[in-house]
This record gives structure tokens, C-alpha cells and sequence, in this order.
């Protein structure tokens, strides 16, 4: 299995790394976990520099792909070269956005008829572009998921990790994260918010 997550120059670091981080404790032989950047090189919105494993266009083929938010997302979305190479497809692709990263799969028209989460700035541009915005942190139907507030990115990684590899794997990527003296309680609260949506997922299938 490969998951891309796409980070943009300006990218919010709590995003990219977060799944990053819990998406790679799936210590399995054929789990591959990429950083898709649009340049070799980019630097976040707090000035920490990355350099891309894979290209956008590289992640058009992963089976799942993340794509993250940043202090440019608009800049992205408002350029054609940027968009015309992420030519992603939920029928056969698990495809999940954090905050403005929403607006990206908004605007590549993937959320049509699907209700989304973002953050609290990127709502008035999620709802322009003619998407409905929930008041919750997750939301998934079929293929598709999206997340509102930058700690809501490990939801997008456990509802990955548990569509590929099962809900047990998920719990287990979530404890080993999970604060010291709260993991219970952490790892019950992040299945309460992705475990409807794989009941619904399973049903579709």
C-alpha cells in the first residue's frame, strides 16, 4: 500500500507530520508512506524546509492520498499547472483533506453532493465553492474523508489505517501516539469519530 500526503509550500507542519508519524507505524513490508510535493523542496509556514519524496503526479497512483493545508492553499487552487497534475479518483483511491486541503478536492470537483469538514478560515471558501461544511472534525462517505482543525489530522490517519489494515491496526497506531495516562480515553475518542463512517464504507461495498 502507498499513501501520499500532498504539502504545498506553506504548508501547516501539524498536518503533514502528524499523519506522517501515525501512518508509519504500520510496520509491514509493503506500506509506503510518501510526502507528494509540487517542487523538490518546500517550506512550511513556520519556515522548516522539506524535500518531497514523490511529485504530485506521483500521487495519482498511490492508494491513498492526504492532502494537507497551508497559508497558500488559495495560491494552489488558483493555479492551473498546480491542479492539472492531480488527477485523483475515489473509486479507486481512498482520498481524505485537512483544513484548506478541503478546498483542493473541492475545487477538483471530488466533493460534489459530500458534505466536508475544514477549519473555521477555510469554511466561507469551502462553502463558495458550493460544498456543505459540518460543525464536527470528521467526516467520511465512501472513499472520501475530510477533517476541520489541525489535531483532526490523526482521524484522517486512523480512518486510512483502518479502511487498509483494520480497525485493530488503527487502535494500535493510536495508542502507541497516545498521551501517557490517557490513551484509553484518546484512542476511544478517535474511534468514536471514524468508526461510523467505516460501518458506512463497509455498507457501500
Amino acid at each position: 500500500m502507498h499513501i501520499a500526503i500532498l504539502t504545498f509550500e506553506g504548508f501547516n507542519e501539524l498536518d503533514s507530520f502528524i499523519a506522517l508519524g501515525i501512518l508509519n507505524r504500520i510496520r509491514k513490508p509493503d506500506w509506503r508512506v510518501s510526502i507528494a510535493t509540487p517542487q523538490k523542496r518546500v517550506t512550511s509556514m513556520n519556515g522548516v524546509p522539506v524535500e518531497g519524496h514523490i511529485s504530485l503526479r506521483e500521487a495519482n497512483a498511490a492508494d491513498a492520498v492526504l492532502v494537507g493545508s497551508g497559508k497558500l492553499t488559495r495560491d494552489v487552487v488558483a493555479d492551473p499547472t498546480l491542479m492539472s497534475q492531480m488527477r485523483f479518483d475515489a473509486s479507486r483511491q481512498l482520498l481524505g483533506a485537512q483544513c484548506s486541503g478541503t478546498l483542493v478536492l473541492a475545487k477538483l470537483g471530488l466533493l460534489d453532493d459530500v458534505p466536508a469538514c475544514t477549519d473555521l478560515t477555510t469554511k466561507p471558501w469551502v462553502e463558495e465553492a458550493g460544498v456543505d461544511v459540518l460543525n464536527q472534525p470528521f467526516f467520511a462517505r465512501g472513499n472520501l474523508a475530510t477533517a476541520g482543525g489541525c489535531l483532526a489530522s490523526q482521524y484522517l490517519a486512523a480512518w486510512v489505517i483502518a479502511r487498509l489494515e483494520g480497525i485493530d491496526a488503527a487502535s494500535e497506531a493510536l495508542h502507541y501516539v497516545a498521551p501517557v495516562g490517557e490513551k484509553e480515553d484518546y484512542v476511544s475518542r478517535a474511534l468514536r469519530n471514524i468508526t461510523p463512517f467505516l460501518h458506512e464504507a463497509g455498507a457501500a461495498a
